[in-house]
């Protein structure tokens, strides 16, 4: 239970940077301060889970830097691509696209965002992850445990918070017609943004939100 909660805390800490990470990428590429991901939170919970994942699967291999890097590019990959996928098939919105980048996957991993997670795997498991817990180790036992617990608390009522606001924004975005897919930022930015604050940020966060208006209408309109 110990270390399951020291993975917890560090799950989180990696979420929050990044969520850092995002804000600087967006910052640099849109010139203006977006608050990135879909969670109201400042984390990004991807970022937390692949750094969970490539130190707890990848660590045996902390000896051969070359093979880290390899398998760091192809985990995190492999997490984007079904973390894409899964989103996709929740809420019938694509949340990145890379299709008009070379050598991508329908869109969901390329190999220009896949080769930095050879780094990241390297940073994770030699730097970041050993110094987080040696910080931990400082910490008695029931601090974790505390600390754990409140960052828990804290994550699910922002994630269920956040998934409500998504799914009212999908529900709303389905009833368009099928054939106003190009007019759904347009329409986004001047109706939901100026009416829900933590909309707007989603939207904002994702510029290039794409919508299955097909899937959407038969999941609204099922019955």
């Amino acid at each position: 239970m110990l270390y399951l909660s020291k993975l917890f805390i560090c799950f989180i800490v990696f979420s929050f940077c990044g969520w850092c990470l995002e804000m600087v990428f967006g910052i640099v590429t849109t010139k203006k301060i977006v608050n990135r991901g879909f969670l109201i939170g400042p984390v990004c919970p991807l970022y937390g889970l692949g750094c969970v994942l490539l130190y707890t699967t990848l660590n045996g291999y902390a000896d051969d830097p070359i093979i880290l890097a390899v398998a760091s590019i192809v985990l995190c990959s492999v997490l984007e691509y079904f973390a894409g996928y899964i989103l996709e098939k929740l809420f019938k919105t694509r949340w990145w696209d890379y299709s008009e980048k070379k050598y991508n996957i329908n869109g969901r991993i390329c190999l220009e965002m896949a080769i930095p997670f050879g780094l990241l795997g390297l940073g994770v498991v030699y730097v970041l992850f050993p110094g987080a817990l040696y910080i931990l180790s400082l910490l008695n036992n029931t601090m974790i445990y505390v600390i754990a617990g409140v960052l828990l608390a804290i994550f699910i009522t922002d994630l269920f918070v956040s998934l409500g606001i998504i799914v009212k924004f999908t529900d709303m975005v389905g009833h368009m017609p099928k054939d106003m897919t190009e007019e759904i930022s347009k329409f986004a930015r001047e109706n939901l943004g100026n009416e829900n604050k933590f909309l707007k940020r989603l939207i904002d966060s994702f510029p290039n939100l794409k919508i299955d208006f097909d899937a959407l209408k038969k999941k609204i309109f099922k019955k």
